[in-house]
């Protein structure tokens, strides 16, 4: 496939991927210092294939959120063209469906082949894949094929600089863009010597870039150094690690930057980017080092909250500020949400300001339940539910479609089936039949499971609803604002 706006990899000083680092505030302070690229922090496929792309309208950023609500990958604007998504994969399929996924956002994909840590090297990825060069090739030459975006590995070097020669070579003919060469052995760690010998065999032997990285230890101390590293290895561009995490002012031609001011300026990309406090406290116990057991150091070890670290470091109107802001910017577009949710109102839906509540029914017995009960004696389809999700704060509403009347409950919940017991709720009510409460007295519906002459209303072990036709409509809302607000 054609590559639409192909990124350089010749002559580029490079932030290279980081565990628990190379989030955004990282990414975005290392370009303002210079950087000419910077790479995520790798993330696993399967997980990403778990997320849901949103627009967060408040932090103007795009994240990719588990589950659980957690923001796995969030980038901005600001990185678009020059933020490298690394993920570690062992799969062709998976890894192609996350690049799928992610490529509209970021301006390259790379693949993790140089972790030796044993949790990626255990599920076959990172390092271990130095072992099985099919998969190597399978894995590169199906992104090559099935993205626009330009596609990169990452990789460490084999026993013996023949071996290494030879997967290159074979990696070159994937067709992939850049290829980045940790100097390093997987069994080596950062106090062995950088093999530069071995990137300069690389360099020599193919024609697409190669990325030099593993020099902070032995040679990049301050920004001439990445020249002096790139000559040694004679590759076409360097890519820094721990010399940027502990100070990520390295890519400043000027010459490193106080390093409170570096730390202050990754604190406002932090909050301003809602950066969780346990990375944010992470990165700059990075930054500090030596100096975590000054004062500053250990208040900012005790420190609990993104406010608290605000306040170690002389911030605390900073984070008022900015979260004041952010707070009012939410409330702003949660009345324009409203008015519009008002201005598409259906006027033909009967509404009541309802919700459920399981603490007034029996036992799994539930409106939906009721409400099912009675279009089967009425002789009525069976009731369907429309449910979409407000972009805004992530609620639902749901309308229920019974005998050709809609009926909703006017309040917004926090979950899908809430929702939906809700508007169950307004139709019962509406009609003038039993939901089931605790209150109305004898429980047919109770009675009916008790004699066992009719199929079960809900399977206890596999957590099955009745009350769940197969033809129900769900309409849920993606790729829109996310509020996750820096919290007070």
């Amino acid at each position: 496939m054609t590559v639409n706006t192909p990124l350089c990899f010749r002559g580029k000083k490079i932030l290279a991927p980081m565990v628990r680092v190379g989030t955004l505030p990282m990414r975005l302070l290392a370009l303002d210092y210079g950087a000419d690229i910077v790479y995520c922090e790798e993330l696993i496929d399967i997980k990403m294939l778990q997320c849901k792309r949103v627009i967060n309208e408040v932090l103007e950023t795009v994240d990719f959120v588990a589950p659980n609500e957690r923001v796995v990958f969030r980038t901005c604007e600001r990185e678009r063209q020059r933020v490298v998504f690394q993920m570690g994969s062992a799969d062709a399929e998976r890894a192609l469906a996350v690049a799928k996924l992610v490529e509209s956002d970021v301006a390259a994909i790379d693949i993790n082949m140089g972790c030796p840590k044993e949790y990626s090297t255990k599920a076959s990825m990172g390092a271990a894949l130095l072992s099985d060069p099919d998969k190597i090739e399978s894995i590169l030459t199906t992104l090559v094929k099935g993205i626009c975006k330009p596609v990169t590995c990452k990789i460490r070097i084999l026993p013996s600089v023949e071996d290494t020669v030879n997967l290159v070579k074979r990696i070159e003919k994937t067709g992939i863009a850049a290829i980045a060469v940790h100097g390093r052995k997987k069994e080596e760690r950062p106090q062995h010597p950088v093999h530069c010998d071995v990137i300069k065999a690389i360099s020599e032997a193919i024609s697409i870039p190669v990325i030099a990285n593993g020099g902070s230890h032995d040679f990049i101390k301050e920004y001439a150094d990445i020249e002096t590293f790139q000559k040694a290895t004679a590759a076409s561009s360097v890519m820094i690690a721990r010399a940027a995490m502990w100070n990520p002012s390295i890519f400043r031609k000027e010459g490193f930057c106080p390093l409170k001011d570096v730390m202050q300026d990754y604190i406002k990309y932090a909050v301003r980017y809602d950066n969780h406090y346990t990375n944010t406290k992470y990165c700059l116990c990075q930054m500090l080092r030596e100096q975590l057991e000054t004062t500053q150091g250990k208040k900012l070890h005790a420190a609990q909250s993104t406010q608290e670290i605000c306040e170690v470091f002389e911030m605390g109107d900073f984070y008022e500020e900015t979260t004041a802001i952010f707070e009012a910017k939410k409330t702003s577009l949660e009345t324009k949400t409203q008015d519009e949710d008002d201005q598409m109102e259906d006027p033909d839906v009967i509404k009541m300001a309802v919700r459920f509540d399981k603490r007034e029914y029996p036992p799994q017995i539930t409106p939906k339940m009721y409400l099912l009960e009675w279009c089967r004696k009425e002789k009525h389809p069976q009731p369907v539910y429309e449910t979409v999700q407000r972009p805004l704060d992530r609620l639902f509403c749901s309308v229920v479609t019974v005998a050709e009347q809609k009926y909703r409950s006017s309040l917004w919940d926090k979950s899908k089936k809430l929702a939906e017991q809700a508007a169950a709720i307004v139709c019962l009510r509406t009609l003038g039949v039993p939901e089931g409460k605790l209150c109305e007295g004898e429980n047919h519906l109770i009675n009916k499971r008790k004699r066992g002459d009719q199929e079960p209303l809900i399977n206890r072990d596999h957590g099955e609803d009745p009350a769940e036709p197969s033809h129900k409509k769900a309409n849920f809302i993606e790729e829109t604002s996310n509020m996750n607000v820096p919290k007070m």
